[in-house]
């Protein structure tokens, strides 16, 4: 009797769950993080869809991408939590409903994909594409029967194993309910609000001064995912401008630029980050009350006054310098030193999704260090910062297609009169050697990477001798963030995008010639025209201002081997703040291991360290992987340790906005080897047991074509087709939770290939 009415009891509760309402943000949200935000976050989602939060798949999708080099004029932006509120909004800008009705698109696409399953872990069709410049078709509610026709390996989650048993099904019941979105917001704890009313109170001071720097301060943080000391885990700020002063709901002022008037009286305020974090946006910024008093001592003590508030015009936005000159300079380029990394990953890694406006013009591979404030002369010498001021405007403001050759010359013109100007007034100055380079904390060395269309800031010097290196001084810092990160557009026209890119290739070899200062005199011509072959040589000679190839170097170095000399030395000076030591990529003796692993961890990476820095000519299979490749190696006692395999790619220059495989040479052609995700984009994951790496390592010692790369594939490759595709990448953002706690997120998938 006993056993039946527990039979009975239980049969009564599985009916109670399966009558129970879902909810979107307790059962759908997270069955959407894990199978949809990995391609629909960002800009870059397809048709606009972002599934990374209700209100982004209560607005819908778009058929107008946001990612456009050819369009003549600038388009509508369309960001979320910002331009529109709620869905009638968004339907009067042209988005439309993925859920609406029974038969909705979302599940008429999830219907598509469940009736045309991949085969497990094997090869896409070559015909089906997955590029991220593909055109995607996003179809409206009426087309759909044509789209399934035409494309029925387009279901979703497309090109990609498909959903759980379990999940489909609570994503019909869903449907069934008719796809209610509740919005859940995430709200600031009592000690996270407690820290917000006093940043919102030292950024709301009524004075000239106090306006002027928190402007600055503004302009600084607009894109930055905020944390606060002992705030909760998984909760993120953002730094807004609002109708509405501190005690009411935030009201935020959406302007195209966080420069642009604002149009009304507003009040800086600090509102949480809504939706799943991807680690695409996530760039972040620590808040303390350490950070406050430092902020306070920065920009908003002394003696400094204001004369007149500046205004938002199109020359103000230009120039940041002529802008809050009242500011100290010092004090402007120390805030940013403090947290350098942070500042360059806005422009390199950028917040766009997509950056290959900025990284059409870097290396592969290079490191960035810093000028010291004591040092520079535009921080230290008010006579050379008066005169140097105005020749720093920056293109952009205008976009005109027709005029853009002539803004172009303008502003070239104008930069090269700057650094004429900086050249010769470096001249009188100390001959530069080690202690002008600046060493404040562990963001004073950084390694770049470039994965082709996007590109990763790491703290500490990563991998081998690189071919360039930056030396950034207070205005190739704040220029190169002004251009690429506030003053930037993803929604202008193509007049904006060149000028934003052009520009910045003349920044970039303003901090490349920076650098050379540290080299002798007179090997710096070589080392420039190495960087700058072929084509390049043209590029010196229109674009860029002379070389200086007599201003002494104080740093005694050697002429056979400058760069290697100067990069040793760095390390042995620098090792104290050096973020990243790096026994795999230099290897410096028997043990190219990190110290304090489990033995076979340690073996693993010994045998990983044999493929760093060799040449593509020798080691060919180089050129069969991708940019960025994570392996994931597993212990026998079930730990397991995530490395990236970066393909840095050689140029003879990066100079020109066009024709980067006429001077690819892929024969030299690198691998770096590091632990740890380091890039937001990975193109491929390999898993396989740490005993079994000695033999990954061979296999791609002697792989010399596509079909020896498909046969490692096979063995240890985790394509988009495999049964655990998802938990394997998401382990990924769990090894970063685990490693660095701040920085974990999403990963994006969109470029994970096809092999």
């Amino acid at each position: 009797m006993i056993p039946r009415l527990l039979a009975a009891l239980l049969m009564t509760c599985v009916f109670a769950v399966q009558a129970q309402d879902v909810s979107y943000s307790r059962d759908i949200q997270p069955i959407l993080t894990r199978n949809c935000v990995a391609c629909h976050a960002c800009y870059d989602a397809p048709c606009q869809l972002n599934l990374g939060n209700g209100e982004g798949l209560q607005r819908g999708a778009s058929k107008l991408p946001v990612y456009n080099g050819t369009r003549t004029k600038a388009q509508e932006t369309s960001r979320l939590y910002l331009d529109g509120h709620g869905e009638e909004a968004w339907r009067q800008r042209g988005f439309h409903s993925v859920v609406q009705e029974q038969a909705s698109l979302m599940a008429r696409m999830l219907e598509l994909g469940r009736d045309n399953p991949l085969p497990a872990n094997a090869r896409l069709p070559d015909d089906l594409d997955i590029g991220i410049n593909r055109e995607n078709q996003c179809p409206l509610p009426g087309d759909f029967d044509s789209y399934a026709r035409k494309h029925a390996s387009a279901g979703m989650p497309f090109a990609v194993t498909g959903l759980a048993d379990e999940d489909y099904a609570t994503l019909q019941r869903w449907f069934a309910q008719g796809a209610p979105i509740e919005i859940e917001t995430i709200r600031a704890t009592a000690d996270e609000q407690r820290q917000i009313d006093e940043w919102e109170r030292l950024l709301n001071g009524s004075s000239a001064r106090e306006r002027l720097a928190s402007r600055w301060l503004y302009e600084h943080l607009f894109l930055a995912h905020l944390h606060f000391d002992g705030g909760r885990t998984g909760h993120f700020f953002e730094l807004v401008r609002s109708r509405t002063p501190s005690g009411q709901p935030v009201d935020p002022i959406a302007t195209r630029r966080p420069n642009d008037d604002p149009g009304t009286d507003f009040h800086y305020r600090i509102r949480p980050v809504q939706g799943v974090i991807v680690h695409k946006t996530h760039i972040t910024y620590p808040l303390s009350a350490q950070k406050l008093a430092r902020t306070r001592q920065l920009l908003f003590a002394g003696d400094w006054q204001v004369e007149r508030l500046p205004g938002y015009g199109a020359g103000h936005r230009s120039n940041p310098f002529l802008t809050f000159e009242a500011i100290p300079a010092r004090s402007r380029y120390q805030f940013m030193l403090d947290n350098a990394e942070y500042f360059v990953r806005t422009f390199i890694r950028g917040p766009v999704c997509r950056g290959q406006i900025a990284t059409d013009v870097i290396r592969d591979h290079f490191w960035v260090m810093f000028q010291q404030p004591g040092h520079d002369l535009y921080v230290k010498d008010a006579g050379y910062r008066a005169e140097a001021t105005g020749l720093l405007s920056m293109p952009g403001q205008w976009d005109e297609i027709g005029d853009l050759l002539g803004l172009w010359r303008s502003y070239r013109d104008k930069r090269n009169q700057y650094e004429a100007l900086r050249t010769n007034s470096y001249r009188n100055a100390p001959a530069p050697d080690w202690e002008h380079i600046w060493s404040g904390n562990d963001n004073a060395l950084l390694t770049v990477f470039r994965h082709h269309d996007s590109a990763s800031v790491n703290k500490g010097l990563i991998g081998g001798l690189p071919q360039t290196f930056w030396w950034m001084d207070y205005p190739l810092l704040e220029r190169t963030y002004y251009q690429l990160v506030v003053n930037f557009d993803v929604f202008g026209n193509v007049a904006h995008q060149a000028q934003t890119r052009l520009y910045f290739d003349l920044i970039r070899n303003g901090a490349e010639q920076n650098f050379l200062r540290l080299m002798p005199a007179d090997g710096r011509k070589a080392i420039l025209d190495d960087w700058y072959q072929n084509g390049g040589q043209l590029k010196l000679w229109i674009d860029y201002q002379a070389l200086d190839r007599k201003s002494p170097s104080g740093l005694q170095l050697s002429q056979r081997e400058p760069l290697q000399q100067f990069a040793d030395t760095l390390l042995e000076r620098f090792a104290s703040i050096n973020a990243t030591p790096d026994p795999i990529n230099r290897c410096r003796g028997s043990h190219c291991h990190r110290p304090r692993l489990h033995a076979q961890i340690q073996a693993a990476e010994q045998s990983l360290s044999r493929l760093s820095g060799r040449l593509a000519a020798g080691l060919k299979v180089i050129q069969q992987l991708p940019e960025a490749t994570l392996l994931r190696v597993e212990a026998s006692d079930g730990s397991r340790e995530v490395y990236s395999l970066l393909r840095n790619r050689a140029h003879s220059n990066v100079a020109f906005m066009l024709g980067e495989s006429l001077r690819y040479q892929p024969r030299l052609d690198t691998l770096t080897i590091h632990p740890g995700v380091l890039s937001s984009y990975p193109n491929f994951i390999f898993n396989l047991p740490a005993s079994e790496v000695p033999g990954f390592v061979r296999s791609l010692e002697l792989a010399t074509n596509r079909q020896d790369l498909e046969a490692l594939v096979e063995r240890w490759g985790i394509r988009r087709s495999h049964p655990e595709f998802w938990r394997y990448f998401h382990d990924m953002s769990a090894y970063i939770q685990e490693t660095e706690p701040l920085e974990e997120g999403v990963l994006d998938m969109n470029r994970y290939q096809n092999l």
